[in-house]
């Protein structure tokens, strides 16, 4: 992973990053999106401070990680939720664990004590990932929605930061 950096998204980042993100919704198994939204909207969902994108030597976006509230009330200010997409053609390479440390980083700095996913059970390299960056399965959503026509859970994940608290 020497090759590749983080750094915080940018505007200029969102055709590549909305490309990601569909390319990621194109695979079936990382939402039960099928859009990617317009950056208007992206921009307006996730919180500014805790955006960041993997980019290689030569500068190209390999993937991203941002964060939503989970909630307006202030009793769960330090609680967020996560996504992380990497391109197909950088996956495998460790773009997602360095995002996810990153991401850590970022708001274990800025006083956010949990960082929650939802994901489906099938997306097995997800899961894997989460794991081995301290997440653990809180439970499962059974039929929660429906996807292409079909009911599929979701595993909830969360990593309570061992800093803040």
């Amino acid at each position: 992973m020497a090759d590749v950096r983080l750094r915080p998204m940018r505007g200029g980042d969102a055709e590549r990053v909305l490309a990601i993100y569909q390319a990621g919704l194109d695979g079936g198994q990382a939402s039960f999106e099928t859009v990617a939204p317009t950056w208007a909207a992206f921009d307006a969902g996730r919180l500014p401070a805790h955006r960041l994108v993997a980019v290689d030597a030569d500068g190209a976006l390999l993937g991203w990680i941002a964060v939503s509230p989970t909630s307006t009330r202030a009793v769960y200010a330090g609680v967020v939720e996560h996504s992380v997409y990497v391109d197909p053609a950088a996956q495998g390479r460790g773009v997602a664990g360095l995002l996810l440390d990153g991401l850590i980083a970022s708001t274990e700095a800025a006083g956010v004590w949990t960082i929650q996913s939802g994901v489906f059970p099938e997306n097995v390299a997800s899961l894997a990932l989460h794991r081995r960056a301290g997440f653990r399965v809180v439970g499962t959503r059974q039929r929660v929605g429906r996807h292409h026509g079909r009911w599929r859970d979701v595993v909830l994940l969360e990593r309570r930061s061992p800093v803040v608290m």
